[in-house]
């Protein structure tokens, strides 16, 4: 060794950075978690996120991995785009096949996620439908009877000449096999496809891009990215397209329908968030992750009177469950368990001390749990075949649907008994807000008209007389390169002034109730005079809770029940609608937010979009796609001006459909309102 090396080798290690609490989340409570976790010792991701740098190529989209003589690296020619033919791959890949080729790659790897949910909830439906396991059971009948048909299941057989209805266990079955045969059939199409307006399904068909099956449209996305295999950017993004279609009218659509059946649909409930829903004096379970088939045995089983009584004579009170990401919101949605915190804040529950067991299933998931649940008593508990940690401190308890309540009963026990090993020092933090959350497709419809007139019919209408300047969709995760919730609190705060109401599902969700803009009584204080008379009077939050990440689906079809209640055109990208990533992370919000371009919504994501690298692709996204979906994509990282591009696509829609100006009351008579359609 040299001696100029030994020295550098001599060197004192370089501190690590901190990350400034206040300067990370706009949240307080995770302000005070950070420094508490800071004072300890304990690392966390806003820590990482101080001193690792991303990769400014990777970011672009440039930077391609997909065979051995790369990575090949293509950053942007400093003449600009004159110098576009010099950027090239060893084996001559230009920067927009390279830059396509990783997109398809993030709606493939999005899709699988997402569909691989559903496909796990089929399996579990088909088991419950064979009487295989007594866990789980058909909940709602009605919600079955809805989707049947869909699947090409009839609900009725001729009898005599007459009409009767079929057994629920026979129809159960059958919508379980054509459930299943949606991720692998040998020919024909995706038959959710047809949910869609009709103008769009046309779109699809038109352009060859309805899928086949999920599985089929996901492998050749691998395939066509292979290396030497797809050399054209927009032949790719086509099946992008498909693919990412498989996904929202597929997999996650059925996987929504699936999860609706077996443990009933979701209705309005008064829930709490963020991470003060934890209580010193009880056991407190995290759930986290993203499939609740598990998590609803382990709701069933905390409940149960000789569990609590096992709990107290462990010195607790009783149990506390809370979640983490989107198996929170399954079970915020049917059961009103509170969310502990959004996807960034997952470290920051065993850092309070006062987590006995966090429990997890698949994806958004860190490995750092392991880490900091070893300084704290904490037991981290992975339970999906395909979802393990290489660290010794983490139990797995595979879960098996065969025996979903014995798993459930161990894993609750393991806690209680975890409960009198905590340290000293408990601090969970003072903070928590109310919220309203379970809205769906139908109890929008309920809360609009009622029983006996359920329909979207005053949603449109408010919509035209201009009370409701239109609708956003905002979903999506939270990203440690920004001030954590900042962009998703601003943007629909932004939103909500302007009059427009906000769907919202997964980390999005969350943070909004976080902020307290799920309760009615929120309109008052944000919205503009228009929404806030609408949430009055109906009694609803500005910002409608739909879910978790795979509920977006619920998104997509509230938009077809608007386009069928008429008077805002024919097609969901007639309607003044847009949506939103304000904080996107992950594989699978690339996924959505192209399943949502594709079915003609205006979409723009925060942060940045691994495309800017490569103008000519960018651009094709972001303008092309338009004429032929009738959405496009667009990017925004301020989020003031990221609502602003979305209400001014709002502006346009409602000027393209004649109501952009200002309309008086009309005080109708009863005849007037006879001729009203029901």
């Amino acid at each position: 060794m040299t001696e100029e090396k030994k020295a550098e080798a001599d060197k004192p290690a370089k501190a690590l950075k901190l990350a400034d609490p206040v300067k990370a989340s706009i949240d307080i409570a995770t302000q005070e978690m950070i420094a508490r976790a800071q004072e300890l010792g304990v690392e966390t991701i806003f820590d990482r996120a101080e001193n690792m740098k991303p990769c400014s190529i990777g970011m672009q989209g440039i930077c391609c991995k997909n065979c051995a003589m790369g990575p090949c690296r293509l950053p942007l020619p400093k003449g600009g785009i004159e110098g576009e033919d010099q950027r090239k791959g060893l084996c001559g890949a230009t920067a927009n096949t390279i830059a396509a080729r990783n997109f398809l790659r993030m709606i493939a790897a999005g899709a699988a996620a997402h569909s691989d949910h559903g496909r796990s909830v089929a399996e579990i439906f088909m088991s419950a439908a064979r009487k295989e396991t007594d866990a789980y059971k058909i909940k709602d009948v009605n919600k079955l009877l809805a989707i049947a048909p869909y699947l090409g299941v009839a609900t009725k057989v001729e009898v005599d000449g007459e009409k009767k209805d079929r057994e629920v266990d026979e129809i159960a079955l059958e919508v379980a096999k054509a459930a299943l045969n949606e991720w692998g059939k040998a020919e024909g199409e995706l038959l959710y496809a047809k949910r869609a307006p009709a103008p769009l399904y046309e779109k699809w068909k038109k352009a060859g891009v309805i899928p086949r099956n999920i599985d089929r449209e996901i492998v050749e996305c691998m395939h066509r990215t292979h290396m030497g295999v797809d050399q054209d950017y927009k032949n790719l993004i086509k099946q992008g397209t498909r693919t990412s279609l498989a996904d929202g009218w597929g997999g996650s659509m059925l996987a929504t329908d699936l999860q609706d059946v077996l443990f009933g649909t979701p209705y309005p409930l008064q829930s709490e968030a963020n991470l003060g829903v934890m209580k010193e004096d009880h056991v407190n379970i995290i759930v986290h992750g993203h499939e609740p088939v598990l998590s609803e045995m382990i709701v069933a089983v905390v409940q149960r009177p000789e569990m609590v009584e096992y709990a107290k004579t462990k010195g607790a009170k009783g149990i506390q469950l809370g979640g983490i990401c989107c198996t929170a919101n399954e079970m915020l949605q049917r059961h009103g368990v509170p969310p502990a915190g959004t996807f960034l804040q997952q470290e920051l529950a065993i850092i309070t001390g006062a987590c006995d067991a966090m429990v997890v299933d698949v994806q958004c998931i860190f490995q750092n749990l392991a880490n900091v649940a070893k300084c704290f008593h904490t037991k981290l508990i992975t339970t999906h075949p395909i979802a393990k940690m290489e660290q010794d401190n983490v139990i797995h308890i595979e879960f098996d649907e065969h025996h979903a309540v014995e798993d459930a009963e161990k894993i609750v026990r393991m806690a209680i008994d975890n409960f009198q090993n905590r340290g000293a020092e408990v601090m969970i933090p003072d903070h928590k807000a109310t919220q309203i959350a379970g809205f769906g497709v139908e109890s929008i419809e309920y809360h609009l008209g009622g029983t006996f007139r359920g329909t979207y019919y005053t949603l449109n209408d408010n919509i035209i007389n201009g009370r409701i300047r239109g609708i956003a969709g905002v979903v999506g995760c939270n990203n440690a390169r920004t001030r954590h919730n900042e962009a998703h609190i601003q943007v629909v705060k932004e939103l909500i002034k302007n009059d427009v109401i906000v769907l919202t599902t997964g980390c999005n969700g969350i943070a909004c109730a976080m902020e307290g803009l799920l309760t009615p009584e929120s309109a008052a204080v944000y919205c503009g005079p228009g929404l806030k008379e609408v949430c009055e009077t109906v009694g609803i939050p500005p910002v409608l809770h739909m879910g978790s990440c795979v509920d977006n689906s619920r998104i997509l079809l509230a938009a077809t029940e608007v386009v069928k209640a008429g008077g805002l055109g024919n097609d969901i990208c007639d309607l003044p609608a847009a949506g939103s990533a304000p904080e996107w992370m992950s594989e699978k919000a690339i996924s959505i937010g192209h399943y949502f371009v594709s079915s003609g919504v205006y979409t723009v994501f925060g942060l940045h979009l691994p495309t800017s690298g490569a103008p000519v692709f960018h651009d094709y996204i972001s303008k092309e796609l338009e004429k032929l979906y009738g959405g496009k994509w667009d990017l925004e990282a301020d989020p003031i001006k990221h609502a602003q591009l979305m209400i001014a696509h709002i502006d346009k829609k409602r000027k393209a459909l004649g109501i952009d100006k200002a309309r008086d009351r009309v005080l109708m008579s009863m005849t007037d309102r006879q001729a009203l359609e029901a």
